[in-house]
């Protein structure tokens, strides 16, 4: 009987990630908080499989003004449209502050990259109302799923 608990318990969970990841990609633009040039940091590998999913996506960056050919912004406040949601690739403590800052601008879905979470940014995001995805689920695997 506590096998079945767990496989059902473990089936709950999966499905609800499962809810939260398809409303996260529902609609577009998106935006990579944490973009970098850098092709072999997380910022650029998560950038770029969105550019490789032909998704709309916005780099923020604070001081670079290009990332794989696209005009980068410094803050989330700089895009020149409202984003549906951001993918986090950023130090715990700048996590928190950008959590904040995606509060203030309206956005509702959040994906926490592994690395780039906090308890406190994802219980403010919570606290928002926010779609939140973190802990281990990274957004690199589900690129390998076809996106709609």
């Amino acid at each position: 009987m506590r096998v079945a608990f767990t496989h059902t318990l473990a089936s709950t969970v999966t499905m609800a990630i499962d809810m939260r990841i398809q409303d996260f990609f529902a609609h577009s633009p998106h935006a990579v908080v944490g973009a970098t040039r850098n092709r072999s940091k997380y910022g650029n590998r998560v950038l770029r499989a969105y550019l490789e999913n032909a998704l709309p996506v916005y780099p923020i960056h604070p001081s670079d003004s290009e990332i794989e050919g696209l005009t980068a912004y410094p803050d989330l406040h700089s895009l020149p449209i409202p984003v549906h949601g951001i993918s986090i690739v950023t130090p715990p403590a700048v996590t928190e502050i950008i959590v904040e800052q995606a509060a203030e601008s309206g956005i509702r879905h959040l994906w926490i990259q592994p690395g780039a979470e906090s308890p406190r940014a994802i219980e403010r995001a919570k606290s928002h109302g926010m779609n939140v995805i973190g802990g281990t689920s990274c957004i690199l695997l589900a690129f390998t799923e076809p996106v709609h």
